[in-house]
């Protein structure tokens, strides 16, 4: 279990869609598999927060993705398509009073969310 603490600040997430909340290429399938976890994972985001999705996935399957994502209760913001397959780098700044305004959590491919508890705090 990885409990991870955040701030009571909005939040932004960029989140992977294949491999990390849908089976990886089930998109290509004809039913695509939401992994275990995601639907209470996602509960527990903030409505305030906002959630952009990335995905390697062209453009042209845009409709039954997000389709498919909206039939689970996966709300987002935005979903970006064509993404490249190598790592995604994400750099912010710190703020004056500590708060490290940059995290990234790691999941094994196609295991799902239930091992990542958030939590929030004043404390940070």
């Amino acid at each position: 279990m990885r409990l991870v603490k955040l701030s009571n600040h909005r939040h932004l997430w960029l989140v992977d869609i294949d491999g990390t909340i849908v089976k990886h290429n089930s998109h290509l399938l004809a039913e695509q598999e939401l992994l275990p976890g995601v639907t209470e994972f996602w509960q527990k985001i903030p409505n305030e927060d906002i959630i952009i999705l990335l995905t390697a996935r062209s453009e042209e399957y845009s409709y039954k993705t997000e389709q498919f994502l909206t039939s689970k209760n996966i709300r987002f913001d935005i979903v970006l398509y064509d993404m490249p397959t190598g790592e995604r780098i994400l750099i912010n700044d710190i703020k004056p009073k500590g708060l490290i305004t940059a995290r990234a959590l790691n999941v094994v491919r196609d295991e799902g969310l239930s091992n990542i508890i958030t939590e929030l705090s004043d404390n940070i």
